[in-house]
């Protein structure tokens, strides 16, 4: 029950909060950056009593802990870009069947095979917008091995109060650095648990929510509960051809990530209190950019750092608010621009600039400083 301190990886950090989280399921397939994750869960879920299964792609690795959860047990994956291409479609039926579960995306240079071992943040769409048709999704992003290992049990925690496939977007630096890592006793770690019925069996409707998330009866526990990945009415029987359940459906998955992004938010802001000039970043690109922000305020600059903790949903009215207070917001991630385009969409695309990075390298901070004195000097 005591502190301890340990020297992990992201990667092995992120397993290890997984198993404090209540994980006892991983179902995957071996792919740079990530396969460390594979390999310590491989090792440490037969310690705890949980299962562990290499699954022969993606495909099946995502439809696995689908299953897994519905059986009652915490579930995760994880992947890197090729794999998580693979796994959208099992995503979007995880937000459709609003499956509890937890994918890790160690995210590399891309696009197709791209650099395999070298960082790259430009998931970022696909993890919001990868599945078809309209579902919402939660993305975290950890910047160093300790937030590994807290926001996968905030991921864990998210999805099973939310029934919604969660996504840690880590990246190749942020998983394959170590650092020190402090896990708290274990009466001070929050652990959230699905809700249950309260209802006998012939009453329970599987899909009926009045807080926007449906209770959950898994397989086994006396319930008769229907499945399916096609539209489908409170008691989860197939209406594919009725606009109306549709809509309703379609308005609550929505709706209940939409109407707690206030409750989802998670932002770290440095030195904002009298900023002009705001540099937005996530992941590793963050820990750059802090290096800047506090090189450019020795230099007489007010600028300050907003670090996005929560990626999806993404904070709209927070930008939005912050638009009348500040003069310009300079984008630093590892893309071609994808972070950049929800900020312009916020604060206005003559107050947004974009400082990107390709060729799985990391922004040095004198790059971000140069930048950060171009956009304030407005040259």
């Amino acid at each position: 029950m005591k502190k301890q301190i340990k020297f992990y990886s992201g990667n092995i950090a992120a397993a290890e909060g997984a198993l404090v989280a209540g994980c006892r399921f991983f179902a995957g397939y071996p792919i740079t950056p990530s396969s460390e994750i594979a390999e310590h869960m491989a090792l440490r879920l037969p310690q705890v009593g949980g299962v562990f299964i290499q699954m022969e792609d993606e495909l099946a690795s995502m439809a696995a802990i689908l299953g897994a959860s519905w059986g009652g047990a915490k579930s995760m994956t994880a992947t890197s870009g090729p794999g998580f291409s693979l796994m959208q479609e099992n995503i979007g039926l995880g937000a459709m069947t609003e499956t509890p579960c937890v994918v890790i995306n160690v995210q590399r240079a891309g696009p197709s095979t791209g650099m395999p071992t070298l960082v790259g943040q430009a998931d970022i769409m696909q993890a919001r917008w990868g599945s078809h048709g309209d579902y919402e999704i939660i993305a975290l992003s950890p910047f160093s091995p300790q937030e590994c290992f807290d926001l996968t049990i905030k991921a864990f925690n998210l999805a099973e109060e939310y029934r919604v496939p969660v996504i840690v977007l880590m990246d190749e630096s942020v998983g394959h650095m170590f650092e020190k890592v402090v896990i708290p006793p274990k009466d001070k770690i929050k652990i959230v648990e699905r809700k249950k019925p309260t209802v006998p069996p012939e009453k329970y409707m599987p899909y009926k929510a009045e807080d926007f998330v449906p209770e959950m009866a898994c397989a086994g526990e006396g319930y008769n509960v229907h499945v399916t990945g096609l539209t489908h009415d409170e008691k989860g029987y197939p209406q594919a051809t009725d606009p109306e359940v549709q809509d309703r459906l379609v308005r609550r998955l929505c709706d209940k990530i939409r109407k707690n992004e206030k409750k989802l938010r998670d932002i770290e802001e440095y030195e904002m209190d009298d900023a002009e000039v705001a540099i937005v970043s996530f992941g590793i690109s963050a820990r750059s950019s802090k290096a800047a922000v506090r090189l450019a305020r020795q230099r007489g600059y007010k600028v300050g750092l907003i670090r996005l903790k929560t990626i999806w949903p993404f904070p709209d009215e927070y930008f939005e608010k912050l638009a009348d207070e500040i003069k310009k917001f300079v984008v630093v991630e590892i893309n071609y621009g994808q972070i950049k385009l929800e900020v312009e969409r916020n604060v206005g695309r003559d107050k947004t600039f974009l400082l990107p990075k390709m060729g799985g390298e990391i922004h040095k901070p004198d790059e971000i400083y140069r930048k950060i004195k171009e956009v304030y000097n407005g040259n």
